[in-house]
């Protein structure tokens, strides 16, 4: 019997070796992985971080280019204007010179009237007297002095005139220019706000209640507070700490472009922007506790995007980069007034804008 035993256990210890085998070797299989899930993560990382960088450069050179075109579009305009203020001179000189004109040819033909009456007498008399021939060579040299004066206003006109529809010509095709830039440029630009926020959403992909729609970033109310609250629920900051770190980023960014330039209109554009923050309630009336409190949604709602804001600026976000508004039950998501419809409107809004 001693001896069977001791051969049972003498079997079962190889078998013990190969399973503790298998499983470190199960193991180390386990950590590689690991470590080339953690590799390629991290680079990944750098990469988004190039592009962001890339679009932020990208923005600010859309804002220069925009301020540009208003410039030479604000110069066209100012050029017309001081045509048309030459056109209207010369026109009203025109008018005077005619009026002058008609004067004289009604003088000329008193004169001429005059002469022929007195043709007779002066026939007669077989001469005329120096003085009378003294005057009509002096009216005849004025009428043919204001003739010329009158030709050479033509002319002017005339250049002018077409002087203003070449003007006007290239002034319209500026214009269309402008428009078809500025038309470019704002898509160019809602293009990059639009990829900054899929980006957010890429950094705050998997949290409750934050979503991305268009150039807006949304993050849901009830995630962030209480039934009838305007103070920030402990578990807001989950959300709102990858808010922060966006925004301030975007700062750092900027700052740091601008940096050893001069303060002139284009970085002055550059640094002019702001995050708003839109809060957002649902169209049910108040309850007699909460209306004790708020005068209605639109109160409720202010107060819930400026407790946002504030905790922003206390993560360290300029206050001046910040705009809270409350926009109460005016600008619902969707319709309706079933429990998923009002959940759904209930949010908080943020949109990266101008000043």
């Amino acid at each position: 019997m001693a001896r069977r035993r001791t051969r049972s256990e003498a079997n079962i210890w190889p078998g013990f070796v190969d399973g503790l085998s298998t499983l470190l070797l199960v193991l180390m299989f386990v950590l590689s992985i690991f470590v080339v899930a953690q590799f390629y993560l991290g680079d990944r990382l750098n990469t988004v971080k190039q592009e962001l960088a890339d679009k932020d450069s990208e923005l600010a050179r859309l804002i220069a280019e925009i301020n540009s075109l208003n410039d030479q579009l604000g110069l066209a305009q100012t050029e017309n204007e001081t045509l048309s203020a030459q056109i209207l001179s010369l026109e009203t000189t025109i008018d005077e010179k005619n009026d002058e004109l008609t004067a004289l040819a009604a003088t000329l033909a008193a004169s001429q009237a005059a002469v022929a009456a007195s043709a007779e007498e002066l026939e007669a008399e077989k001469a005329l007297s120096e003085e009378q021939k003294s005057e009509i060579a002096t009216l005849n040299a004025q009428i043919a002095a204001l003739r010329r004066q009158l030709a050479s206003l033509q002319e002017a006109l005339d250049a002018a005139e077409a002087k203003d529809l070449e003007q006007q010509a290239q002034i319209e095709n500026l214009s269309q220019r402008l428009n078809a830039a500025l038309a470019r440029k704002v898509q160019e630009l809602q293009e990059v706000r639009s990829r900054f926020f899929e980006e957010a959403r890429a950094a705050l992909e998997g949290l409750q209640g934050v979503t991305v729609r268009g150039d807006r970033l949304i993050v849901s109310g009830d995630a962030l507070f209480g039934s009838c609250q305007a103070t920030l629920s402990p578990s807001a900051a989950q959300s709102l700490n990858g808010v922060a770190n966006a925004i301030l980023e975007i700062d750092r960014r900027i700052k740091a472009q601008v940096a050893g330039r001069e303060n002139d209109e284009d970085t002055q554009a550059i640094q002019n922007w702001v995050m708003r923050v839109d809060g957002h309630a649902d169209a049910t009336p108040l309850g007699p506790a909460c209306a004790a409190r708020f005068t209605d949604n639109k109160g409720l709602s202010a107060a819930r995007a400026l407790s946002v804001t504030r905790y922003l600026e206390g993560r360290g976000v300029p206050s001046r980069r910040l705009v809270a508004s409350g926009l109460g039950a005016d600008f619902p998501l969707v319709s309706g007034y079933s429990a998923a419809a009002l959940a759904q409107n209930r949010r908080i809004e943020f949109k990266l804008t101008e000043r």
